[in-house]
């Protein structure tokens, strides 16, 4: 390692250093983070003081029902409790009931105690362990408004709502879906099916009532939520300009634990109102004041994601990640609080909808929403080719194969096809530079390192002599970047890898194991990928023939530092997508069989003839480069070579 490496290196880790520092929360910040931690610390606690006060009640009511009538000292309990809550006292005392709303895609559980949506199962997909693939579900998951009503705090989410519906079960019926056709907006179209309504009431005496209405049509994912408030105006203070809507849940896990799975992925998601799409910080407990208008906020996981979404916008919303790392069974806590304005009418309404479904991009994107934003497809400048290149292609091989080992085979040969007639003219200019190294080996013992811009400036003027673009090289690797890095972020994230068995990899989303490990090595992680391990040994045996048919002028550490990037991937990859590995695999076989097609079809010698006849014809046509080489020179104020 010489110097300058040495240099660079240290000036990275004090850059990263700086940059950790000066991006460090400020005091305020800090203050800032933990009143919204206090504030919810609050909620948690008023609910279970809540919560108590309701089991004794309950205790008090089943103490009685066994007496066959309510002593003095049971009913006066009763009372004291339903004082409480005032108007709603009647709806402080209940026993809660489940209904059930369901179509072709999932089942919805709803709960008469607070009215809220008690659990969500997706039909069609398991878990990693194959069990029913439930996102959220339990007691502990909040879901409703708090409010102050005559002085009294009201939090619907503990109270007894009346369902409209006196069945236990409504199912959605419809037409038949075709496979690859779940969720589509426009199969539902053209075969309409159809939709049940359940209303749940919170009722406050004389005709003053909060209802949820949930609206489920069938081969949906979304979920209509309409609430309407029916003379609160009467109960409220006249300075609640807000009510706040609380949803929270513990989010368990779906996937195999991986050091680079499920869990780099979850975390909390929103839009804002007509501007772009952002999120929390992923593997950390992060928290945000959105004091801006948001489109929807969505709760999301690697491969599913539970949405609230407004039909105009939220005004204002507090959103916490809560990161629970040593759990086995949970990822993570999400906690929302939005704002709703309260206008002080006799009726108002607040239209939104729920999506309760997956990361699938296609079905995402049909919202016109932005949701499709919710899928990771990498940074700005590898996006699009994801978008317009990658997701198509493979859609399109889906219609046809039903084996996605296949796909992966023909999406790598598609690729390949694509950036082969720049991989071949690297190789020219390859063989070019090849046959130029005498001439090169003359000039740099004719001018050592003592001279090196004239050393520059006498190759440059070899190269344009002879007709040779130094940079000829480097355009298929500028070509093959953006693809390469887009399939890092595609493979991870593509649902439709979920769960699909190629040769010994059980989950092409997920890694491959050929041996478990009884101990954990550090950046690799406690099995063998061998999908992982092919990939290493054809990386490092075709960086070998690239050096080979290099030309000798590179940088100084450039070949160890070939050699070294497998060995570093190795240890990354090892815990990555197997469907990655396998496709990283494919394009190493592919390149080295391209690499000894062109050897054997090109001639060498024959290139070493025209150039040395380029030569003999005299100086060629300037090339931009080698312009802006002398332009630069110039400005130093150095002489150039005639």
């Amino acid at each position: 390692m010489d110097k300058n490496t040495i240099i660079g290196i240290v000036l990275i880790f004090t850059i990263l250093i700086g940059f950790s520092y000066l991006n460090q929360p400020s005091e305020e910040e800090i203050a800032a983070a933990k009143r919204r931690q206090d504030s919810i610390a609050q909620v948690e606690a008023s609910r279970a003081k809540e919560a108590e006060a309701l089991a004794q009640i309950k205790e008090v009511e089943q103490s009685a029902a066994l007496q066959g009538n309510f002593d003095d000292d049971s009913s006066t309990v009763v009372k004291s409790i339903r004082d409480q809550y005032g108007a709603f006292g009647e709806a402080a005392v209940g026993e809660e009931q489940f209904i059930t709303l369901e179509n072709n895609l999932m089942k919805i559980k709803v709960s008469t105690k607070g009215g809220k949506i008690y659990s969500v199962e997706l039909k069609d997909y398991q878990t990693y362990d194959s069990l029913p693939l439930i996102l959220f579900e339990g007691d502990d998951n909040l879901f409703g408004f708090n409010f102050f009503s005559e002085n009294r705090s009201i939090r619907t989410d503990d109270l007894y709502f009346v369902p409209s519906s006196g069945q236990s079960q409504l199912v959605v019926n419809g037409p038949e879906v075709d496979k690859g056709k779940e969720g589509r907006v426009k199969f539902n179209e053209e075969h309409p099916g159809g939709s049940k309504t359940l209303s749940m009431r919170l009722n406050a005496g004389n005709g003053r009532y909060l209802e949820y209405e949930y609206t489920l049509a069938h081969n949906s994912f979304m979920v209509g939520f309409d609430v309407t408030s029916q003379g609160l105006n009467q109960l409220l203070s006249q300075n609640t300009n807000y009510l706040n809507f609380n949803w929270a849940f513990t989010a368990p896990r779906l996937e195999r634990k991986s050091q680079y799975g499920e869990d780099r992925y979850t975390t909390i998601n929103y839009k804002f109102f007509e501007d772009d799409v952002e999120k929390l910080s992923t593997a950390k407990t992060s928290e945000e004041t959105l004091t801006t208008k948001v489109k929807w906020i969505s709760m999301k996981q690697l491969f599913f994601n539970s949405t609230i979404i407004a039909d105009e916008a939220f005004p204002t919303a507090d959103v916490r990640y809560e990161y629970l790392e040593d759990d086995p069974k949970h990822l993570g806590r999400f906690f929302t609080d939005i704002a709703f304005p309260f206008e002080g009418q006799t009726t108002e309404n607040y239209d939104m909808q729920f999506y309760f479904g997956p990361n699938h991009y296609n079905t995402l994107k049909q919202y016109d929403l932005s949701l499709e934003r919710l899928i990771d497809l990498g940074y700005a400048i590898v996006r699009p080719v994801n978008k317009y290149l990658i997701i198509p292609t493979f859609n399109f091989l889906r219609k046809y194969i039903d084996n996605f080992g296949i796909i992966i085979l023909l999406l790598t040969v598609f690729i390949k096809l694509i950036v082969f007639p720049f991989t071949y003219k690297s190789y020219i200019s390859q063989a070019k530079m090849r046959a130029l190294k005498p001439e090169i080996d003359e000039l740099n013992e004719k001018f050592g390192k003592d001279k090196p811009m004239e050393k520059q400036q006498a190759t440059m003027a070899l190269y344009k002599k002879v007709g040779v673009n130094p940079m000829g090289g480097c355009l298929p690797m500028l070509f093959q970047f953006p693809i390469l890095i887009a399939m890092f972020f595609f493979f991870p994230t593509s649902i439709e890898l979920r769960q699909e068995s190629f040769l010994w990899a059980t989950d092409l989303s997920s890694y491959d194991s050929i041996l478990n490990l009884p101990f954990t090595i550090p950046f690799y992680g406690d099995h063998v990928s061998l999908f992982c391990l092919l990939m290493t040994v054809t990386t490092v045996f075709s960086t070998k023939l690239n050096s080979q048919a290099a030309s000798s002028q590179q940088m100084p550490g450039m070949q160890t530092m070939m050699y070294i990037m497998p060995v570093m991937f190795l240890f990354i990859l090892n815990n990555y997508s197997s469907g990655l590995s396998y496709y990283y695999f494919l394009a190493n076989l592919i390149t080295i069989g391209q690499m000894y097609l062109f050897r054997s079809l090109i001639d060498e010698d024959k290139i070493r003839v025209q150039l040395y006849a380029n030569k003999k014809k005299g100086p060629a046509k300037k090339s931009n480069f080698q312009k802006r080489l002398e332009q630069m020179a110039k400005e130093r104020g150095m002489q150039l070579p005639k």
